[in-house]
């Protein structure tokens, strides 16, 4: 056996020897847990299709995002879930005071104060009667620039009802511009903006669909305004345009998928970079331990650590509090 063979071998010796010379390593500081909190329910509502998932009521909401503190998650993303009587056409809900996520993240900064980093996921989808990220044409097509007003109304909302990070979704061309500009008029300068600057028209998705139910009416689809899953160069094209639009920090989205992505961008700009480990990615990894296949913690830990090796400095998980705890 030659000497670099042998050298190779005996950092690999032990336990201790090898998370000695780990080059990468997953702590509880890279996480960040999406919760859900849905209007008008008196018990949390389990998603089917995300085994260990809930949709929260306020009061367990808190309890939740108390837990994963003291764990030392240092972050968490809300995705409002409201009454399906109050959706609309514009989603106006998703800007309302008394909408639920701007409700949840009064209670969540109440409970936890900055020790946590609070973001809030900014989009239309889960408040519009159609499902669509933005407001409608009436040939039925995502009207964009009539949307980034909407957004820049539900940025302000979130920032004043305590968000220290507004994650807008809906990948809209000029969406950060026309949330900073918000934020910076209405004096919400600390507030940052997280950009899911790469977010793949991704079939992954398909549990969070339940978490947040939505559809699109008619069954169609946000390929028009999401990225193609066959491209990487596009994606490095629209992070580019919400960095020089002022994003503080980008995201692609999934995660395992698009490791080449998540290279390629941390090669290329030099802003924080984070990564969403998606539902189906969750799901299937829980679906395969249900059966006994697979061991859903170790398999966690080496795909989300894949996703820092390739370049990830904060990645969105539904494992978090599970990890928090193995980790």
């Amino acid at each position: 056996m030659s000497f670099p063979a042998r050298r190779l071998r005996r950092l690999r010796r032990t336990p201790a020897m090898r998370r000695l010379v780990a080059e990468t390593r997953l702590s509880v500081d890279d996480l960040v847990a999406p919760l859900f909190v849905r209007q008008g329910i008196a018990e949390p509502v389990p998603i089917a299709s995300m085994p260990g998932v809930v949709q929260h009521t306020r009061e367990s909401l808190r309890k939740e995002v108390r837990a994963l503190a003291d764990l030392g998650v240092p972050g968490v993303i809300l995705f409002g879930v409201p009454d399906p009587a109050t959706k609309d056409d514009e989603g106006s809900q998703a800007w309302a005071a008394d909408g639920i996520a701007q409700v949840a993240l009064r209670d969540v900064r109440d409970e936890v104060g900055d020790q946590m980093v609070v973001m809030a996921d900014l989009c239309l989808d889960e408040y519009t009667a159609h499902g669509h990220c933005g407001l409608l044409t009436p040939a039925g097509e995502v009207d964009n620039d009539a949307t980034l007003d909407r957004y820049a109304r539900v940025a302000v909302a979130q920032a004043q009802a305590g968000a220290d990070v507004v994650a807008p979704s809906g990948m809209m061309d000029g969406q950060v511009a026309a949330i900073r500009r918000a934020l910076d008029g209405a004096g919400h300068h600390p507030t940052a903006i997280l950009a899911y600057a790469a977010k793949y028209a991704s079939a992954y998705y398909g549990p969070f669909r339940d978490a947040v139910d939505v559809r699109i009416a008619g069954g169609g689809d946000r390929a028009a305004y999401q990225q193609d899953f066959r491209n990487a160069r596009e994606a490095l094209a629209e992070v580019a345009l919400d960095v020089d639009e002022g994003a503080d920090m980008v995201m692609v989205k999934p995660a395992v998928a698009y490791l080449d992505v998540i290279a390629a961008v941390r090669a290329r700009f030099d802003v924080p970079v984070a990564a969403y480990h998606v539902s189906g990615e969750y799901s299937m990894i829980k679906a395969a331990a249900e059966r006994g296949w697979v061991d859903a913690t170790a398999v966690a830990i080496e795909q989300l650590t894949a996703v820092k090796r390739a370049g990830a400095d904060l990645i969105l998980t539904y494992f978090a509090s599970e990890l928090a705890h193995a980790l």
